[in-house]
């Protein structure tokens, strides 16, 4: 299905906003924010379009908005460690935004801000100036006459980054130990929900075969008590005919003596 006007205006302003992200910035930057709201208004008007996209392409554009949201966020913190770590939970986008791409944009900007904040913490720890913000730790480590208080700082520095290498891969496992258990909690639950809805269902078959004995047993009960008040009935007038003849009997032949 083709794109509609608004999609594609939208995805000229997502390229925008992710070429403007990918550029080095100043204070002074103002159009990356107001870009990105007006990427939120946008992306409201497509879910509401007649001709919306489909739930994944409306899904990813979802994702690179957000993204672009906590970029924003994220370079609002004071700490260069701070920044760091919320660009470590940013999810940039999964599909390239135009056909050219031959890589997500978003997933370049994002790797562009992992290495500037890389950087600046390198550069919070070893007490350099803005000036020494293009050089590598391996120039710092290869290169001649490095004094002796530098490579101790790189050597911190490098333990600092395993330290949180090694915090985030045990966050990532806790996490990853978490959501199987959940899962398996959960399937435990629904085996248990479904034994039980089986035994209801059962309960439920048995009570109803129940009710209907009763009820037969209950007519047959009816019936018999009719038949047994019937024949007792009958019993009765036969009995009070006999005394009655009998009496007119003996009455004729025993008269009344004078």
């Amino acid at each position: 299905m083709a794109a509609s006007r608004l999609e594609i205006n939208f995805i000229r302003l997502l390229c925008r906003c992710e070429s403007i992200a990918s550029e080095k910035r100043g204070e002074t930057e103002w159009r990356l924010e107001k870009y990105v709201g007006a990427l939120e208004e946008m992306l409201v008007a497509l879910r509401k379009s007649p001709s919306k996209p489909t739930p994944e392409v409306l899904t990813d554009y979802t994702r690179k908005v957000d993204f672009l949201k906590g970029l924003l966020e994220a370079e609002k913190l004071s700490s260069p460690t701070e920044k760091a770590l919320a660009n470590q939970f940013l999810a940039p986008g999964r599909t390239p935004t135009i056909s050219s791409e031959r890589m997500p944009a978003s997933k370049i900007v994002h790797m562009q801000t992992k290495a500037r904040c890389t950087g600046e913490m390198r550069n919070e720890l070893m007490g350099t100036g803005s000036s020494n913000k293009g050089f590598s730790e391996t120039d710092l480590r290869h290169r001649g006459g490095v004094p002796l208080d530098e490579r101790q700082s790189a050597a911190e520095l490098d333990a600092v980054l395993q330290h949180h290498h090694n915090l985030q891969e045990k966050l990532a496992e806790d996490m990853l130990n978490l959501a199987r258990n959940l899962k398996n909690n959960t399937l435990a639950a629904q085996n248990i929900i479904k034994q039980d809805n089986q035994t209801l269902s059962h309960s439920m078959r048995q009570a109803d075969i129940n009710f209907e004995k009763l009820k037969t047993e209950s007519e047959r009960l009816e019936q018999h008590a009719k038949k047994s008040v019937n024949w007792f009935l009958w019993l009765m007038l036969i009995l009070v005919s006999f005394i009655f003849i009998s009496m007119i009997l003996f009455i004729r032949l025993f008269p009344r003596l004078r």
